[in-house]
């Protein structure tokens, strides 16, 4: 049975200081052993850690305590080892770059929409008044490449800084409609989904991204795999690692 647990989280939350929280978690999880990456901004946290599942649970759990850090969900899996090879804690401008400073999702979050609420909508064809679906694709192309929802938009951006411009291109496809933005873990689509609101469209993000979908739907309405961004390249559906490889060469652990 596999024995490393991997968590991957984001919280927009508001850090004055950034700079001394990357002291001190750096300095935590390197003592419990973990491995991995820690983004920190002034809009939020943004991380990926692997290790032994009682010195992960354990850091969790302390980070927890911070009130900042209060509401932070975790994605959990599993892997035989650990997918990261070293430690990595880092203070950005973004914990997610869009270039778009007036997008502030550590104001306030974008309408969410549960996996459950979705997998409703796709079976039936439409929303709960009528009307029709459209989903957005927010990650790069390379990443949609692996795998992505049967009809998603997908508008081939290489970078998350591309999206606004794309997603003005292609405001006629989305008018009128109920828009719902997905990612791996939330945190493009978060922005995302804010970014297309301010535009006047009606859209929402999936609560959890992509691996919230597979811990709650498993494959349904899904075509493919989903990339990771550590040493397990990519996911099926179970969250078990795949070995697909189709990433460029010289991809960033966190994608960002």
């Amino acid at each position: 049975m596999a024995s490393v647990l991997n968590v991957s989280a984001y919280l927009f939350t508001r850090i004055d200081d950034p700079a001394v929280v990357r002291e001190t978690l750096r300095d935590r999880a390197g003592a419990a052993g973990l491995r991995g990456t820690i983004l920190l901004a002034e809009e939020g946290i943004n991380l990926f850690l692997a290790g032994a599942p009682e010195a992960v649970r354990a850091f969790v759990d302390r980070l927890l305590a911070d009130e900042r850090f209060a509401a932070l969900e975790t994605k959990d899996s599993w892997s035989d080892a650990v997918p990261f090879g070293r430690l990595l804690v880092k203070v950005k401008r973004e914990i997610i770059r869009m270039d778009r400073p007036e997008v502030r999702p550590q104001d306030g979050r974008a309408p969410a929409v549960s996996p459950e609420t979705l997998r409703r909508w796709l079976d039936r064809g439409s929303d709960d008044d009528g009307r029709e679906v459209v989903l957005v694709d927010t990650r790069n192309a390379f990443e949609v490449d692996y795998g992505t929802f049967a009809g998603a938009k997908d508008w081939r951006i290489e970078r998350f800084t591309q999206f606004p411009d794309a997603a003005d291109s292609h405001r006629d496809e989305l008018a009128g409609k109920t828009v719902v933005s997905f990612c791996t873990g939330g945190i493009r689509c978060e922005k995302a989904a804010l970014y297309l609101r301010d535009e006047g469209l009606d859209a929402y993000q999936l609560d959890g991204g992509i691996l919230g979908w597979f811990a709650a739907q498993g494959g349904a309405h899904w075509n493919g795999e989903c990339f990771v961004f550590d040493e397990r390249e990519a996911v099926d559906p179970a969250l078990a690692p795949t070995g697909t490889a189709l990433a460029p060469a010289g991809v960033s652990p966190t994608g960002v």
